[in-house]
């Protein structure tokens, strides 16, 4: 497995990634499949985003997205990962996250943040096991096909930026 920067050239199969799990509808309050175009436009800037490439396909990717304009949070990023379907369960998603947190590290990142669903137990033993902990929860924080739900909100510090 190989992680790397992401390029243009991925955006159709991370696309195809990130709808897998919109239709799962375990992950994310998202319900619009997303095109090649709307992933591209994440590619490229100030905040990492990576793929996992398993026998020359991309299988899997992170990223990272601004969490706020106000320029304070300048140095926090969400993150978010997704594997695809037909690899769950492999330790790809650890790749992906541990290559994610070295990107945000080198980019100058001091604080990842994400929002998780309570059920999704993998990627919670994901994150405590590369010492994302889980700070709180928001309740009925969207709704989802009609129902509230709930998150477990997330972070990690990255002590070597806090300067």
């Amino acid at each position: 497995m190989l992680a790397r920067a992401a390029t243009a050239d991925d955006a159709a199969a991370m696309a195809a990634i990130y709808n897998q799990a919109i239709a799962d509808r375990a992950s994310t309050f998202e319900t619009r499949p997303r095109t090649p175009d709307d992933v591209a436009a994440w590619i490229g800037g100030p905040h990492p985003v990576l793929v996992v490439e398993d026998r020359g396909e991309v299988v899997a990717y992170a990223a990272t997205f601004p969490y706020s304009a106000r320029d304070c949070y300048r140095g926090v990023a969400e993150f978010s990962v997704y594997v695809s379907r037909s690899v769950r369960g492999r330790g790809i998603g650890r790749v992906a996250l541990s290559a994610l947190i070295d990107a945000a590290r080198e980019a100058g990142f001091w604080k990842l943040v994400s929002k998780v669903f309570p059920e999704n137990l993998a990627i919670r033993r994901l994150n405590r096991s590369l010492g994302v902990r889980e700070v709180g929860v928001h309740e009925k924080h969207a709704r989802l096909d009609g129902i509230w739900r709930d998150v477990i909100v997330v972070e990690l510090l990255i002590p070597e930026n806090i300067v």
